[in-house]
């Protein structure tokens, strides 16, 4: 079943009202990606009362706040291991993990290739800044390198992760990657991996004017979405080890990985007859 969203009115619902305002910056991408999300629920016909959100610790984390639906704030860096054990102690549950890429490729780097490589069913939206943007804008794994940073006032002379690169090497069925400024890109690549069996990505490339944009000469959110326009080029099919994000370089989006393997539910018999 699909539903037609005919004004932002359907949307408000699945947000608590009471919880705002939020806590984000003027300029920052979150609400973007969690509205595409909540529209891709909303659109594919989602039973609410079947679906969880998870998160951990950070900006994006605490996305799952103020959703109306069944939420989880987890610990930094443990939002993969709780969403695992929600699976397969209730199958039946749509779960979805919201979190930032310091959360979740960096103080839960090993727990994101484990639960890609076992093929965990959890549709995965990580919001990418570029930086720890709760706790005062330090490096982290993905931070390009040559970028400035609170903790590389001189650069960044790290190499960086690229998200989708980890996920595909690691087994992921799914991985896609947009900017906020592709949000019906973004939200049809959403509405696509919910409806995978496995694990699934999306990266979603976040601006963060007050920390990370306002040390790198993209000190407002409109500067970083006009970087964005300029920067990004749309290679569905790309190779995922070839997507890095150099400092202020290109942007390769699009769906870089759709295929089908059995998930961890299938290969251990978590079906209806079994438990």
């Amino acid at each position: 079943m699909t539903i037609e969203i005919a004004n932002t009115k359907v949307i408000d619902q699945y947000i608590r009202q009471d919880r705002m305002p939020h806590i984000w910056c003027p300029g920052c991408g979150i609400g973007t990606v969690l509205h595409a999300l909540i529209r891709s629920l909303v659109k594919g016909g989602y039973d609410m009362d079947k679906v969880a959100m998870v998160s951990g610790i950070g900006c994006t984390a605490r996305a799952a706040g103020y959703v109306k639906m069944d939420s989880f704030h987890t610990t930094h860096g443990r939002a993969l291991p709780f969403a695992t054990g929600l699976k397969l102690a209730n199958p039946d549950l749509k779960v979805i993990l919201f979190s930032g890429d310091g959360d979740l490729v960096s103080i839960g780097g090993n727990h994101f290739i484990h639960a890609a490589r076992r093929n965990m069913d959890i549709t995965v939206i990580c919001v990418n800044n570029f930086n720890y943007g709760m706790t005062g804008g330090q490096m982290g794994p993905t931070t390009p390198t040559g970028a400035r940073t609170s903790t590389s006032r001189s650069g960044n002379y790290e190499p960086s992760f690229s998200i989708p690169a980890l996920a595909a090497a690691s087994g992921a069925v799914y991985v896609a990657r947009w900017t906020c400024l592709h949000l019906r890109q973004l939200e049809n690549s959403i509405s696509e991996a919910l409806t995978r069996k496995g694990f699934s990505l999306v990266e979603a490339i976040s601006p963060c004017p007050t920390v990370y944009g306002r040390l790198n000469k993209q000190p407002t959110g409109l500067d970083q979405m006009k970087y964005y326009q300029t920067a990004s080029s749309v290679e569905n099919g790309a190779d995922p080890m070839k997507v890095g994000i150099e400092l202020n370089g290109k942007i390769t989006c699009g769906k870089f990985v759709d295929i089908e393997r059995p998930s961890y539910l299938e290969m251990a018999g978590f079906d209806k007859e079994t438990r």
